[in-house]
């Protein structure tokens, strides 16, 4: 998550009855006590004094000093959420089912038509595509209408006592101070999800001073209730990211017969040109000649039986919004989706889901007493862990396209227990 330029929350996945469902799970897991390594409150003080005094040292007005750190304190429900993760790691299937859905679409046409003008003012302006705009719009807010509802200053705060990501949280909290002290918001509209990220768009603090922009003409970036400000801080944001105004995002690909797996690596960038003469082909019709030049990486999100895409520089562009290949792809396909009503892509191994942390972890451990070491057991299937998976897959015969699956789960752990 989500916005050192990067969005630190995905809401809107959910509408309806899901929606309903996910906020009652959500109170449920704030409403659950803490957890006995929960930090004790009455260190709270220590830290905030520390940080008014770095505050001083930052030259922060007095009233902004005050307006932010006075009666200041912790939230208990922040450090709960940020040390629970997931057991279950969602199939980007069901991820991209749900962000370019039919009905989310529906919704994107409709506040589209709404906001008609301050999309045509951004797109003229920035020159990034509407649908790609509509569709960060929907996946980071659900069109602006759940842009969340903490107290900014008090989660930064809570994240930068409770220690885990404190330079992150720290570095926010002088940014929301430049905010007050120059007048993009008050204290009162800092408002936003539980681990900073503020407005229709999703910006934490930095982003917002370094991105953030008025297009309304009223002076002022207000990213919370102009959607004209809130598209063209975004539009801005991928425009400094290097975004190409009509170039592809992502394409669909189709493998030759024998492809390289051991030999393909997911951060390798190649000329178009030089994908099609390897044998790569795009799932309907011919590549654009317009194209050609352009570098592009493939990935394989699901491993070899599923989808592969060749992704281009405007996808690094939506992975500097979101560092997620599933968000990249999500903003691809509902974009697509608004534009002319393509479904997302089908055909992945719904029998091979995703393993869970606790397995991950297990694989991890297992990849590591078989000589692929995996640089670390933390439960999070990275680079290093999807290369030594890769390296086991080609030593014991099978496909090494280190997607770490139930299946590729199962093999590792049957090795280890061999031997």
């Amino acid at each position: 998550m989500r916005h050192a330029q990067l969005s630190l929350i995905v809401p809107g996945l959910f509408s309806g009855a899901g929606l309903l469902a996910l906020i009652a799970a959500a109170s449920a897991a704030l409403a659950a006590p803490a957890r006995a390594d929960t930090p004790d409150p009455a260190t709270f003080p220590a830290w905030r004094d520390a940080f008014a005094a770095r505050l001083v040292s930052e030259g922060v007005r007095p009233d902004v000093r005050a307006a932010m750190m006075d009666g200041l304190e912790p939230d208990l429900r922040i450090v709960e959420r940020d040390r629970t993760q997931p057991e279950f790691v969602r199939p980007i299937w069901q991820y991209l089912a749900g962000a370019a859905s039919a009905e989310r679409a529906a919704g994107g046409r409709r506040a589209a038509e709404r906001h008609s003008a301050a999309l045509d003012q951004v797109e003229a302006r920035f020159e990034v595509e509407r649908h790609i705009l509509t569709a960060i719009w929907g996946l980071e807010s659900a069109y602006g209408a759940i842009q969340g509802d903490f107290d900014v200053v008090r989660s930064l705060a809570t994240l930068a006592w409770e220690g885990r990501r404190r330079d992150f949280a720290e570095a926010q909290l002088i940014a929301a101070a430049r905010m007050i002290e120059r007048g993009y918001a008050t204290r009162a509209e800092l408002k936003g999800s539980w681990a900073g990220a503020m407005g229709q768009t999703q910006f934490i603090p930095t982003t917002y001073l370094e991105r953030a922009v008025d297009v309304d003409g009223d002076g002022r970036r207000n990213i919370w209730t102009s959607e004209a400000d809130a598209l063209g801080s975004a539009a801005n944001l991928l425009v400094r990211a290097g975004w190409e105004a009509g170039a592809p995002v992502a394409i669909r690909t189709i493998l030759p017969d024998g492809f390289d797996y051991a030999g393909w690596n997911e951060n390798t960038r190649r000329p178009l040109r030089a994908w099609a003469l390897d044998g790569l082909r795009p799932a309907g019709g011919e590549w654009a000649a317009d194209d050609l030049h352009r570098t592009a990486r493939l990935i394989l999100p699901a491993g070899a039986r599923g989808p592969a895409f060749l992704v281009f520089g405007n996808f690094e562009a939506l992975m500097r919004y979101n560092n997620s290949t599933a968000y990249g792809l999500g903003v691809a396909f509902l974009a697509r989706r608004l534009a002319d009503g393509t479904e997302p892509p089908g055909g992945w191994p719904e029998d091979d889901p995703p393993i869970t942390r606790s397995q991950a972890r297990e694989l991890q451990e297992a990849l590591t007493a078989l000589g692929y070491d995996t640089q670390g057991v933390d439960g999070i299937v990275g680079a290093n862990t999807r290369a030594a998976l890769k390296r086991f897959q080609a030593a014991s015969g099978l496909t090494p396209d280190g997607y770490a699956g139930r299946r590729a789960y199962e093999a590792v752990m049957a090795a280890r227990a061999a031997r």
